[in-house]
């Protein structure tokens, strides 16, 4: 089998500003174009099928599908941290076993979720009480998804493989063809095979599909050793355990995110179509700003790994600042971008002027919020890079979780609202970022320093 040429890049030299930036840019590139073909969802179902279609695909089944991608996204940033810290290390047999259990792990999660998810969809929806008109709709689309989920996981960690080596392009070109894929199958199965809901989860799915195939390709024909080789692919265990230990937290905290979105969701539904509506469109606008705040993340942790396996203390914290700043630069640009341009944004998913209406007021109330955020981004994943998965996600669980849900039941459930509800994201967000700062500043947050292990002769 012909090698392909490794992309690996060490980000334990050169200029940290200059090096998280190239790092940065494919994967924001990258999620950039993974949330507008979702969008492209939206958009196509919007104009051509209905307010209903967009409420049940933006609204129930888009907190559903984040609560589960969101968790193995966290889970698989486990597998990020163990692979940057033994190749920062320059241990090569660690490198080629982790990438072995990473890979294995992907697709036996990926073949529970599909399974649970096509049995368990329609009790999930109905718990989230959603409306009974979008309820078929939102059946559809769900059950589709979930058919895809195993190649949806592989990618997944595929790109946190490649990322872990220093490696963002390749993922960034393997997200354009699937977004290519993904809205040439939209117009064909929705607007030309008049296949509704099921034509736009569908075309996702194979999009999904045609990512996962990349990713493994370019992953057997890496040099050693990076290589995944199916003739040894088992896994090991240590190596599993680490992964969990520093993966587990932070897809729980990925997960009471999304939970806590549950709820929110739960309120929204409380209201009537149009505002289900609204929410949907937002949530899909929001959508673009969230993974590149992951995006940022995952530089910071993957620098954070790569410095503290190479025991170089002074590059952890100039990536750390680094990161904050740029964080704190694109939340306020984005924050920006979406207020100047929010009538012909929200119109794009719906163009019932009630619908529009309600939409504005959300962008109103929270296009300037986004920079309260910045520092649980960073800080929680700097420590995560550093192997300190555990004290993040109580914070995030206290910070965010407890008291939005706390907000929800004393406040937005008594008096649904689109203010109520929006009034519970920036609160949360200035609480955790307050509590990360506190200790950042004064915790004992960075492990100290293992020996290096030395290499298998």
């Amino acid at each position: 089998m012909r090698t392909a040429r490794s992309q690996a890049v060490s980000l334990t030299e050169g200029s940290v500003w200059r090096g998280m930036l190239r790092f940065f840019l494919p994967i924001m590139l990258g999620t950039v174009f993974q949330q507008l073909y979702s969008m492209v969802d939206a958009v196509i179902l919007g104009q051509y099928v209905g307010k209903t279609a967009l409420a049940a695909v933006g609204g129930s089944d888009f907190v559903i599908i984040n609560l589960i991608v969101g968790f193995f996204v966290g889970l698989s940033s486990g597998a990020a941290v163990v692979i940057s810290q033994h190749a920062g290390a320059g241990e090569a047999d660690a490198v080629s076993r982790a990438v072995r259990t990473a890979m294995l792990l992907s697709f036996w999660i990926g073949a529970l979720v599909t399974v649970l998810g096509i049995a368990r969809a329609e009790p999930l929806l109905r718990a989230l009480g959603t409306p009974e008109e979008t309820m078929q709709y939102s059946m559809d689309y769900l059950q589709w998804y979930f058919a895809g989920m195993i190649p949806s996981m592989i990618y997944n960690m595929g790109s946190s493989v490649l990322r872990a080596f220093g490696d963002a392009k390749r993922p960034l070109y393997f997200l354009l063809v699937c977004a290519a894929v993904n809205t040439g199958l939209d117009l064909l199965f929705v607007i030309t095979f008049k296949m509704e809901v099921a034509g736009a989860a569908i075309a996702t799915s194979i999009s999904q599909l045609v990512c996962a195939v990349l990713v493994l390709t370019t992953l057997l024909r890496l040099p050693d050793p990076q290589r995944l080789r199916l003739s040894s692919l088992r896994m090991d265990r240590r190596l599993l355990g680490r992964m969990l230990t520093i993966g587990l937290p932070a897809g729980i905290q990925s997960m009471l995110y999304c939970v806590t979105n549950l709820f929110v969701q739960r309120a929204t539904n409380m209201l009537d179509t149009d505002t289900v509506a609204a929410w949907a469109a937002f949530w899909k606008l929001d959508g673009v700003y969230w993974p590149i705040s992951n995006a940022l993340g995952i530089s910071v942790m993957t620098f954070v790994g790569q410095n503290y396996g190479a025991h170089r203390r002074e590059r952890i914290f100039q990536s750390i600042h680094a990161g904050l700043a740029l964080h704190l630069l694109i939340s306020a640009v984005f924050g920006a971008l979406i207020f100047v341009f929010r009538r012909p944004i929200i119109a794009l998913f719906c163009e019932d002027e009630a619908v529009i209406a309600c939409g504005l007021q959300i962008v109103e109330y929270l296009a300037f919020c986004y920079p309260l955020f910045s520092l649980t981004e960073v800080f929680s994943s700097a420590m995560r890079g550093a192997g300190n998965a555990v004290k993040p996600t109580v914070i995030t669980l206290l910070g965010v979780c407890v008291l939005r849900m706390a907000m929800l039941f004393f406040i937005t459930f008594p008096h649904p609202s689109n203010l109520t509800i929006a009034i519970c994201y920036p609160v949360t967000w200035a609480v955790s970022s307050l509590m990360f700062l506190v200790y950042y500043k004064f915790g004992n947050w960075l492990p100290a320093w293992k020996e290096k292990a030395q290499p298998h002769t």
